[in-house]
């Protein structure tokens, strides 16, 4: 398939346009003076567009947010030779898109009447109507769906004419009153892939993603976008596949790289799929392998699964910490149950929290934290993990807080309220904060290891890569022809070299 490899395999920073200065400019002008020669990519998080909510995941349009940034700082990170990865939210939109208010404003007279997903019209004959206006699906055809939040995911729409319509609405949702007793949402609305519509505004999309310089698309909540009675509507087989494909054919036509996001345990075996179709895959494994190596002092767990990875060529983006938390779903299979319920007291106990699914019984997800809390904020373990990352296979992903060495925010989760538990790893910093953390030698050092795996020529897509796990000790050694380099790592000690040529 074309354009499935990524574009380099140097470092790639990861944060929100506002993260650090409170604009895109500032981040930018970081590259370009004191980070300089730290980074090769940029994933920049979706509050570069019109958003509502979700820091940024609930799309109004994808036209820039000229609050926080501009075209010309896109324009300045090619300059720099830094490419541009964005995020692309395949199942969902915001109900202040233009799109659902012209459906709120119009009802069936709107062209977008089917762009979004007609609870009652996609569940006929699998149900009964109830009372309040919806089809309650029969048991059999929703035991096995795949819930986001308690209850169904409805949201019900008042049309101008005073009808109820429910609409499909997986995610977040929010229903106020205005002062002429109108109703206000703010939500989610998940999109209807049968629709051309909504084919037609992938393609403009994607379009205009490629118009901003993007490199790399990261496919947001894709595998929820296909749907059908009795399904699990997460990861539907073949569907979600299929319309992976079919974006992957628009995506070619700017020659855009995708990398789909999926969640999912390691004994699902979904990152396989996606690499045997093709696809680079999200490493969410190692964020709790290193956790679990650096805690045990053993690399028998990690070493495997680099050896995994190079055995079979599987080739991921990888990370420590990100905006969305430190994966425990995905660590299933990779670790026993009883070993995954330590680490996830250790980190409660480093001021974590954690994150369940709902549904017919809670699972654990994700906690949310800093890496650096995560690894009980100390200098030596967190120049370790971030040794160890730059030196995994693949290509590193690196959150702006973890470099910066943040500790847990909980006054950034006070003032998020209910549900603002991920806004501990999210914090703002202002220009004085950022320079201020600068001086911290763990910050230094994070740096000089960056520019090392962004320069040295060993660290190349056609290197050969042996890791080898004893006990405590870990080594990983990449060469290509003549340049070589190792690391050797003492995970009980908390210790590293590097020796190179």
């Amino acid at each position: 398939m074309k354009n499935r490899s990524i574009v380099n395999l140097g470092p790639m920073l990861n944060a929100y346009p506002d993260s650090m200065g409170g604009e895109l400019k500032e981040t930018v002008a970081l590259l370009k003076n004191e980070w300089k020669g730290a980074f090769r990519s940029i994933y920049i998080l979706p509050s570069l567009y019109c958003t509502d909510l979700d820091r940024g995941f609930s799309v109004i349009s994808y036209d820039i947010n000229g609050d926080i940034a501009r075209p010309e700082d896109l324009k300045d990170l090619q300059d720099l030779g830094i490419d541009l990865k964005l995020d692309f939210i395949l199942n969902h939109l915001s109900v202040q898109s233009p799109q659902f208010r012209d459906l709120t404003a119009r009802g069936e007279e709107s062209e977008f009447r089917d762009f979004f997903i007609d609870w009652n019209a996609f569940w006929e004959g699998c149900g009964e109507m109830t009372e309040e206006g919806y089809i309650q699906p029969d048991e059999k055809y929703i035991r096995d769906m795949f819930f986001r939040k308690p209850g169904l995911p409805i949201l019900m729409v008042r049309f101008p004419d005073g009808k109820r319509v429910p609409y499909w609405n997986t995610f977040y949702q929010e229903i106020t009153k205005n002062p002429d007793g109108t109703e206000r949402y703010l939500g989610q609305m998940d999109l209807n892939i049968r629709s051309e519509l909504v084919w037609d505004h992938y393609r403009e999309t994607l379009a205009k993603l490629a118009g901003y310089g993007a490199a790399i698309v990261r496919l947001d909540a894709f595998a929820y976008a296909p749907k059908a009675p009795g399904r699990r509507n997460f990861l539907n087989d073949p569907e979600t596949w299929d319309l992976l494909e079919k974006v992957q054919d628009l995506a070619d036509e700017h020659g855009l790289t995708l990398l789909p996001e999926i969640h999912a345990s390691y004994e699902e075996g979904i990152y396989r799929t996606l690499s045997e179709k093709g696809y680079w895959v999200y490493d969410f494994f190692l964020p709790g392998l290193l956790i679990d190596a650096l805690d045990s002092g053993d690399s028998s767990r990690l070493a495997a699964w680099a050896e995994e990875m190079l055995r079979d060529g599987i080739h991921t983006v990888n990370m420590l910490g990100c905006h969305d938390g430190i994966p425990l779903l995905d660590l299933k299979g990779l670790l026993t149950e009883e070993r995954i319920q330590e680490l996830i007291g250790i980190l409660k106990g480093r001021g974590g929290y954690v994150k369940d699914l709902h549904g017919a019984k809670n699972m654990y997800y994700q906690i949310n934290m800093t890496y650096y809390s995560a690894l009980g904020a100390t200098k030596d373990a967190m120049l370790l993990a971030r040794a160890i990352q730059l030196f995994m296979p693949g290509k590193p992903q690196v959150w702006y807080l973890d470099l910066l060495a943040g500790e847990n925010d909980y006054a950034a989760v006070e003032r998020a309220g209910a549900g603002g538990h991920k806004e501990i790893n999210r914090s703002n910093l202002s220009s004085a904060q950022v320079k201020e953390a600068m001086e911290k030698e763990v910050v230094q050092e994070q740096l000089e290891l960056l520019r090392l795996r962004n320069s040295h020529p060993a660290f190349s897509a056609d290197a050969e890569i042996t890791v080898k796990g004893d006990g405590p000790l870990l080594t990983i050694r990449w060469q290509k022809g003549e340049d070589r380099i190792r690391l050797d790592a003492d995970l009980k000690e908390k210790t590293f070299t590097i020796d190179q040529n």
